[in-house]
């Protein structure tokens, strides 16, 4: 079990070097117990106990590598260095010894603590075995009603780690669940960000929401919405099966800056009031960025659209006007939506009812190809003149009008009705005239 202990965390696979780190000293944490569970990293994260002086140790190697220091809490004595691919953190010992700092933890499996000098296990909680067995189990209730976030983070982690969470456990976390409306918003969206990431989080937010956990951050989350979010996870599935570009955009960031996936703002609106505006001061609440409430927002707003059976082409252009870059999240909740009526009117569908979904579906499949499709005029329109040519060759001041001209002639574009720019002035003179 700990033979790859030593390899795994050695120091000198470390951004700093041991001599860094006086004796003793210990990695505690994630890093500890992914490498217990064989668990690579990409990037770096290591957690530090220093009996003492922890701040001080950390500035000194930030000093040194020139890495970036942050003082995160100077009562506790906390603080941490950056490095391009790596993150160390230096907490300084609570209590009076290792062991008592290991008992003031969250769960067993995260209260290991191995020293780089000596290259020892301390595992006082019996941790280790927790690892083998699959196991989530806390330190005490009142290491949970300490820190509350921690009742939200025993679900992500058992997302994460593919673990269950041990029937105590999950009593305690029930019983405390009241506590977590201490914790603030933006803390607690983290954890659900994590939970949202992928299918695997989305038994545990179904738990989160049994157990009292979403109620105070996601007031309109119902039995129907977790359904919704099982079904985005299937349909995203299917999806990719059909189109595995549609399914790479899906797993993109909506900003490179904002770790959410676009399949992640399409889980997000099964959350939520499905009112547009109503989502919109939900999201704020809980401060989510611009970006991600635009992302919520406007998939919901564009949603009834994509239940319509004869789409024209005039709406389908000014869908995918309104629609942008949040396509796919629109795209993959209009699937989810007919799996989950399909899952829950139980019977076979009418034969009337079987044409109508086949139509939607023909529709779904061309509006996908024609978002994948960059030369597609309807779905990625190509000016053919602009709004300033318009202005001149018109002689009209500017105003909203040049907007609306100009996308009439994007939809005559679009029907083959003009092509070049001496056509499309004529098209808007016209529309002036009428």
């Amino acid at each position: 079990m700990h033979e790859s202990i030593p390899s795994t965390l050695a120091p000198e696979n470390w951004p700093f070097s041991l001599e860094f780190l006086p004796q003793p000293a210990y990695m505690v944490g994630g890093a500890v117990r992914d490498a217990i569970l064989g668990r690579t990293r990409g990037y770096l994260d290591l957690d530090f106990v220093i009996p003492s002086k922890a701040v001080k140790v950390a500035r000194a190697i930030a000093h040194h590598y020139k890495a970036g220091f942050v003082l995160l809490d100077a009562k506790r004595q906390i603080a941490r260095v950056v490095f391009p691919h790596a993150t160390a953190d230096f907490a300084q010992q609570e209590g009076d010894s290792l062991e008592v700092d290991l008992h003031r933890r969250d769960f067993t499996v995260n209260a290991i603590a191995y020293n780089p000098h000596t290259q020892e296990i301390i595992d006082p909680l019996q941790g280790c075995l927790d690892l083998q067995q699959g196991i989530l189990r806390m330190v005490s209730p009142a290491n949970l009603e300490d820190d509350p976030l921690r009742l939200m983070r025993g679900y992500r982690q058992a997302a994460q780690l593919g673990f269950t969470i041990e029937p105590a456990t999950q009593a305690a976390i029930r019983s405390l669940a009241s506590h977590i409306s201490k914790v603030a918003a933006e803390r607690v969206r983290v954890e659900i960000g994590y939970l949202l990431a992928n299918s695997q989080g989305t038994p545990w937010i179904t738990s989160a929401w049994e157990d009292g956990l979403l109620a105070p951050f996601f007031k309109n989350a119902t039995r129907e919405s977790l359904l919704k979010l099982a079904a985005v996870d299937e349909a995203a599935a299917l999806l990719t099966q059909n189109w595995p570009q549609l399914g790479a955009q899906l797993q993109e960031y909506v900003r490179d800056s904002i770790k959410t996936t676009w399949l992640g703002i399409a889980k997000l609106a099964c959350l939520v009031n499905p009112d547009a505006e109503l989502a919109e001061i939900e999201l704020q609440e809980l401060t989510y960025s611009r970006a991600e409430i635009r992302g919520v927002t406007t998939a919901l707003k564009l949603l009834p659209q994509l239940q319509v059976v004869d789409m024209s082409l005039r709406e389908q252009y000014f869908f995918f006007h309104d629609a942008d870059i949040v396509f796919p999240a629109t795209a993959v909740l209009a699937v989810a939506l007919d799996i989950l009526v399909e899952a829950m009117s139980g019977d076979k569908p009418l034969h009337t009812a079987g044409e109508t979904k086949a139509k939607r579906c023909l529709i779904w499949a061309s509006l996908i190809n024609r978002y994948l499709n960059p030369d597609d005029l309807v779905a990625h329109p190509t000016p053919v003149v602009s709004g300033k040519e318009l202005i001149i060759a018109l002689d009209i001041p500017a105003s909203p009008i040049i907007g609306q001209l100009l996308r009439e002639i994007g939809v005559a574009q679009a029907e083959g009705k003009v092509s070049t720019p001496t056509e499309a002035i004529t098209l808007a003179r016209q529309l002036l005239e009428g």
